[in-house]
């Protein structure tokens, strides 16, 4: 791994206020969110694991959410995220009479006691923490003995067209960074997990034109966040720059592409696997959550 790692370096703040901004138009820009976690649970039909308690980490809308309450039908599933707004509309994925439990926590502060869950699921959350080695710990720290961690994130490769078009305008850092399969291989080592395995697809959308593209990623909350982003948007006549650079070099077929790298990643806990033909219990959850909570 990059002995320097500012280039990632994210603005926690700035994360957390793009996705509360756009937790009412998330889905309707989110074709690839919802593809991406479509097959992140269908790679669970090839373990055997029968989970009592599962969380959807970083659940954002509750796309997996939904995958994972009607494929594990009597587990105890719980959606967390940053953004409050996210997880209004999470905690209505699934039936009336079985909804998720959706708890507000930063990923690298899970407010639950160890041990706690057989799995956890994570669809393009890790590419918003950094670094995300302290992610890994605390998944490791929740995850009970046997336990299964299986995530998406996003690779380096991702809107490589928006990158180099801005590159041919300034030297900003208008696209933030991600880091490579095997350095997430590396940090899942690190943390304690064994037999971790990484694999990476490419998944293309096209857009008529580039602010389609724009358009999208703000919908998403998925502007740049990264620390050394500049603080103005660029102006005008850079954006416009960057959109003709687009243009230019990178239409295919009448359509501009916009390349994602999605990397999938699993790992287990310990060498057991658990008895899971006991009732499914309640999910501790600290009291300084709950007093934060009350809070809000």
């Amino acid at each position: 791994m990059k002995d320097d790692m500012t280039d990632y370096a994210l603005d926690g703040h700035a994360v957390r206020a793009h996705f509360e901004r756009a937790a009412d138009s998330y889905d309707s820009a989110a074709a690839l969110q919802a593809e991406v976690a479509k097959r992140l649970v269908e790679r669970l039909e090839m373990v055997k694991l029968q989970p009592v308690r599962v969380l959807d980490l970083g659940a954002g809308t509750g796309l997996a959410t939904a995958g994972l309450l009607e494929r594990y039908s009597r587990a105890r599933v719980i959606a967390s995220d940053l953004a409050q707004g996210m997880l209004r509309h999470a905690s209505r994925r699934g039936r009336w009479r079985r909804r998720p439990l959706a708890v507000a926590a930063d990923a690298a502060a899970l407010p639950f006691g160890d041990g706690t869950f057989d799995l956890v699921c994570s669809s393009l959350m890790l590419q918003w923490c950094h670094p995300p080695g302290h992610v890994f710990d605390e998944v490791r720290r929740v995850l009970a003995p046997g336990g299964l961690f299986m995530f998406a994130t996003l690779g380096p490769d991702t809107l490589r067209e928006l990158r180099a078009s801005w590159a041919e305008v300034d030297g900003g850092q208008h696209v933030g960074l991600f880091m490579d399969m095997h350095d997430l291989g590396d940090a899942m080592l690190r943390a304690g997990f064994l037999d971790p395995v990484v694999d990476v697809e490419r998944i293309t959308l096209t857009y008529n034109e580039v602010t389609g593209l724009l358009r999208d990623l703000k919908a998403l909350g998925a502007t740049n966040a990264s620390a050394g982003r500049g603080k103005g948007l660029g102006g005008r006549v850079a954006l416009t720059n960057m959109c003709r650079a687009y243009e230019a070099y990178r239409r295919v077929d009448g359509l501009l592409p916009a390349t994602y790298e999605v990397v999938y990643g699993h790992a287990w806990v310990g060498e057991g696997r658990m008895d899971k033909s006991e009732p499914v219990p309640e999910v501790p959850v600290s009291l300084e959550w709950l007093r934060r909570g009350r809070k809000n």
